[in-house]
């Protein structure tokens, strides 16, 4: 069995505590959160231990799950690293790209794996068509939700548009180019609506949207490439893919779609295809692969590096936000 403890209890915090009881590997110690109030309701709600400080959680942990307001990330996973445990932190990984770096050079001194909760990664809608994605050219992503205070002590590219970038840089395989971005500080001190280009070395394009002050929820992504179109809805938990296949000669299905491309071309089929979308809870399945990757030491489905580029390419698109916002 491997201890866990969970730094946070708040209202991802509470969720995890209840996934975490739902993986038979895991022990949970309890957990610790500095809102004494909070604390105590979770656990009278859950049954679990609450300690009186973080220090006295990680001492007794083999994992620590932190679940902690961004600001916090970096010196909760430092104190978790320096005693030699494996640390799963929520995204984004840490304040700044900085502290990202400060934390990847003490897991490698210290040994210890640590994932980042990059959650999307597990959604089951991805999952279903992450096969069929082979080097997309362009891809368009829409992030909308209803105004919520909760998240609001970060800009909307680290509250929301970071899941998107880190769906981005898991599937196209090159480096960033350019950047181009805008946003617009509406109801909080931070951009609560952006919009961001990104360029890549390899020719590839992103157009990605981020708003918290939406009329309603949506959080879909639509993957462009050669002979084929991928749309993934991360919150609806359905993808589909429709596909050009070459032919060699004309299906006897009146119903088929067929594209007539001019002389000396061969004809193509349009294909729609709906994958299987499994039932799973993804942080369920998050928390699950990193006790996978510390049982079979192996590298973390979200590896400490993917959480620094993401958050790095993050920090990136803010500079230019500010830069354009500076030029007003």
């Amino acid at each position: 069995m491997i201890k866990i403890g969970v730094l946070g209890a708040g209202h991802l915090g509470k969720i995890h505590l209840k996934c975490i009881q739902q993986i038979p590997d895991y022990e949970l110690v309890g957990f610790y959160d500095p809102d004494n109030e909070k604390a105590k309701a979770v656990a009278d709600e859950l049954g679990l231990k609450r300690f009186d400080d973080a220090s006295s959680l990680i001492d007794v942990s083999d994992v620590v799950d932190i679940v902690t307001p961004t600001i916090s990330h970096f010196d909760c996973a430092v104190e978790a690293i320096k005693k030699s445990k494996h640390v799963f932190i929520e995204k984004p990984i840490a304040a700044t790209p900085q502290e990202a770096l400060k934390l990847m050079d003490l897991a490698a001194e210290a040994d210890v794996k640590v994932q980042v909760g990059h959650v999307e990664r597990f959604n089951p809608a991805f999952i279903s068509a992450k096969d069929d994605l082979n080097k997309p050219m362009f891809i368009e992503a829409h992030r909308l939700a209803e105004f919520n205070p909760r998240g609001t002590d970060v800009p909307v590219v680290l509250d929301l548009m970071i899941h998107d970038i880190d769906i981005v840089m898991s599937v196209v395989k090159s480096n960033i180019r350019r950047v181009y971005a805008s946003g617009v500080n509406v109801v909080s001190d931070t951009p609560d609506i952006a919009n961001a280009r990104l360029e890549f070395d390899n020719g590839a394009v992103a157009n990605l949207t981020a708003s918290r002050i939406s009329l309603k929820n949506m959080r879909k992504t639509r993957f462009f490439q050669r002979d084929a179109y991928i749309t993934v809805d991360f919150l609806e938990k359905v993808s589909e893919v429709v596909k050009m296949n070459e032919l060699d000669e004309i299906p006897e299905d009146p119903f088929a779609l067929i594209l007539d491309l001019g002389e000396n071309k061969k004809k193509r089929q349009i294909v729609f295809n709906k994958p299987e979308v499994k039932e799973i809870n993804a942080i369920v399945e998050e928390l699950r692969s990193f006790k996978d990757a510390i049982v079979n030491n192996s590298t973390p489905a979200v590896s400490i590096e993917d959480g620094y580029n993401a958050l790095n390419v993050a920090q990136m698109i803010l500079d230019r936000i500010y830069e354009n916002a500076n030029k007003i």
